[in-house]
């Protein structure tokens, strides 16, 4: 099935990996482009959305070793989020506010509750735009700012809903970077590295690709993207972007997904809490249209019909089975809005 699509140009190539305890089965087809070499098993290829997950988990250490607390407010740490203001009404100008009702906590960042995210506001979007945070969409162009000044703009911005009502996507996994960064006194990169990447062997996964040579191209339907050769993966980026900035190869993924089944870098409180829906009824509801039925979130994954994991805007699909430990990951370079329907279909199964 996953041939039909390499043989008729939908993709130019696809990595299937499944895997239930100690067997694992992968399947690698195709080209790392449509003009280019033949697709490896090591291929790298923007992960895109996995590194919510990754980010969460990075939270979640810090959690565990009480150097955050869930409840608290992230002004403690993040000044610039002291004192939030929100729209009078949600699709309101951007300068009718009222103050905010309460602070922003880490489990509203977590949750994507913090009352910021992907906007139906069009003037908030076009003040986004302007302030070049590039939190609405992939990461490309990657915002020029480091992360000081990236906080310190999206200060300015006033919440479109009030601190814990609405899941808005994803801004709240770009301000956990932050965080993350400023708790651990590390850079973002350095804190994921020596915490998750290193003790769990994941050599290919950061946020400047680890081998030039085995980079794959990006695509936006039959359009170039990001090509290998010239990619802005290839340079550090200004702003480690916690949202969807990673590379990453389906092993070394693969590696991260059975961790969050054995539980060997977090506590089983901090799993449970993280692979749980964490929405109320009403926010399952109102995000419906994006998340899908059934659907709710926990903390960088979707959860429901007994399963959690995401998908990644630039070609990628991630699901895990706890019940009976099955992993399913689908990598192609295809951007994901631009997938034929049967292809989300079409991730392995056991």
């Amino acid at each position: 099935m996953l041939q039909t699509y390499v043989d008729t140009g939908v993709v130019p190539g696809i990595i299937s990996l499944v895997s239930r305890g100690d067997e694992t089965r992968v399947e690698v087809l195709g080209r790392a482009a449509y003009d280019g070499p033949e697709l490896q098993r090591d291929s790298l290829f923007r992960i895109s959305s996995f590194t919510k997950a990754i980010t969460a988990t990075a939270a979640m250490l810090l959690v565990d070793e009480l150097r955050l607390s869930m409840d608290a407010p992230v002004a403690d740490v993040l000044p610039e989020l002291a004192h939030p203001v929100v729209l009078r009404e949600p699709d309101g100008p951007i300068d009718d506010t009222v103050p905010a009702e309460r602070p922003i906590t880490v489990r509203d960042l977590l949750t994507f509750r913090l009352g910021l995210g992907e906007s139906d506001n069009p003037a908030l979007r076009e003040r986004e735009q302007e302030l070049e945070l590039h939190t609405f969409g992939p990461p490309l162009p990657r915002t020029p700012l480091e992360p000081d000044e990236w906080m310190r703009r999206l200060g300015t911005l006033p919440l479109q809903y009030q601190p814990g009502e609405r899941w808005l996507y994803s801004t709240g996994s770009h301000v956990l970077g932050v965080l993350i960064a400023r708790v651990s006194g590390q850079p973002l990169e350095e804190f994921l590295r020596e915490r998750i990447f290193e003790p769990l062997g994941m050599r290919d996964t950061g946020f400047t690709a680890a081998d030039p040579a085995r980079l794959t191209t990006a695509y936006v339907g039959d359009d170039v993207l990001d090509p290998a050769a010239s990619s802005q993966w290839l340079t550090p980026p200004a702003f480690p972007d916690a949202s969807g900035g990673l590379i990453s190869t389906v092993d070394d993924f693969h590696v991260f997904a059975r961790m969050l089944l054995s539980g060997d870098l977090l506590s089983p409180a901090a799993v449970a809490e993280l692979t749980s829906d964490q929405l109320t009824p009403a926010q399952r509801a109102a995000a419906v249209d994006f998340l899908g039925p059934d659907t709710g979130w926990g903390y960088g994954v979707s959860v429901g019909g007994g399963r959690y994991g995401w998908a990644g805007g630039l070609g990628t699909l991630w699901s895990t089975t706890p019940a009976d430990g099955t992993i399913s990951i689908l990598l192609t370079q295809r951007a994901i809005w631009t997938w034929p329907e049967d292809l989300f279909a079409s991730a392995p199964a056991w």
